[in-house]
């Protein structure tokens, strides 16, 4: 009875796991589809009525016309921008092309860019490349936890180190926010998020936090 009951448990896990492994895989090939979506078309769109304001600026324009055309001309590269950084943000090709540690750095920088959060990257890792599946699971797990941490926590600092610790990847991620009472708090989607992504790829995550005290997130998992 009790190896049934062990067998079964095994079974249960094993389907978790194929089930979680299907919703993210869902999930990226989604991403993947808008971002090819908004380049193939939203962007090619958005670039000929540029080319078009162009022409249009170059041949007829009059002095009523002017400004006009040189505000939607603005107001076309900023949407070009916008999506561009979407693409990216959705589907990064840093990660593809460069790896983990330099889609890290590049998101630090523009969260640094884009907020009034100070944030500041350590690494003791050079030219290293991990599992696809790791590095993809520890870059979406660092926009969960700066998406959570610029929405609720009010930090104007942040610290993200990504260390080998005796064969093990270690992701910390620190704020100086007003942390919150683990025993309070809810248990939203992004939390769950993180725990989904961490037990896909056989982690821990640790949470340290309390009112006004900032919040600590420790990810561990075996590089081999």
């Amino acid at each position: 009875m009790i190896k049934n009951q062990v067998d079964l448990r095994k079974l249960h896990d094993e389907k978790q796991t194929d089930l979680l492994n299907a919703v993210f895989e869902t999930q990226e090939n989604e991403r993947k589809r808008l971002a090819e979506d908004l380049h193939d078309s939203v962007g090619q769109v958005l670039s000929a009525i540029k080319l078009n304001l162009h022409r249009i600026d170059k041949n007829c324009a009059g002095e009523i016309a002017e400004p006009l055309l040189a505000d939607t001309r603005q107001l076309a590269d900023e949407c070009i921008v916008e999506i561009r950084n979407i693409i990216r943000n959705v589907l990064p090709p840093v990660l593809t092309d460069y790896g983990l540690l330099e889609a890290l750095e590049g998101l630090c920088v523009k969260v640094q860019e884009t907020t009034d959060v100070k944030v500041t990257f350590k690494k003791n890792l050079t030219g290293i490349r991990f599992k696809p599946e790791m590095e993809l699971a520890f870059y979406r797990i660092a926009q969960e936890l700066f998406s959570n941490a610029i929405k609720h926590s009010g930090a104007s600092f942040i610290h993200l180190t990504l260390t080998n610790d005796s064969g093990w990847l270690v992701m910390e991620f620190k704020d100086n926010g007003k942390g919150f009472n683990m025993d309070l708090v809810n248990h939203g989607f992004g939390l769950k998020n993180l725990q989904s992504r961490v037990q896909l790829i056989n982690g821990k995550i640790n949470t340290y936090t309390k009112p006004h005290n900032g919040t600590i997130t420790i990810i561990r998992v075996l590089m081999s």
